[in-house]
């Protein structure tokens, strides 16, 4: 049998969780920083707010996770 060391376990999965939180948050950032006329600088903000919250809520349910499996279905694996 295969013991998994669930610390080492959350910190990988929080390093995915902010590699995908990055990819998310790409395309709004560059609405924000380049401030392009006729892009609305406040929905992409919410839309950023709203990725926040997704993966804030993510990374409570890998902090809570007991097993691997637990960790891969926070993670949507």
């Amino acid at each position: 049998m295969i013991a998994v060391n669930i610390t080492k376990a959350k910190a990988i999965a929080h390093d995915l969780r902010r590699a995908a939180r990055a990819e998310e948050f790409k395309p709004h950032d560059e609405m924000i920083m380049k401030q392009i006329p006729g892009i609305d600088a406040v929905a992409a903000e919410a839309d950023r707010a709203a990725i926040r919250a997704k993966y804030s809520a993510m990374q409570d349910q890998i902090e809570a996770a007991d097993t691997p499996d637990d960790i891969k279905t926070a993670l949507g694996v």
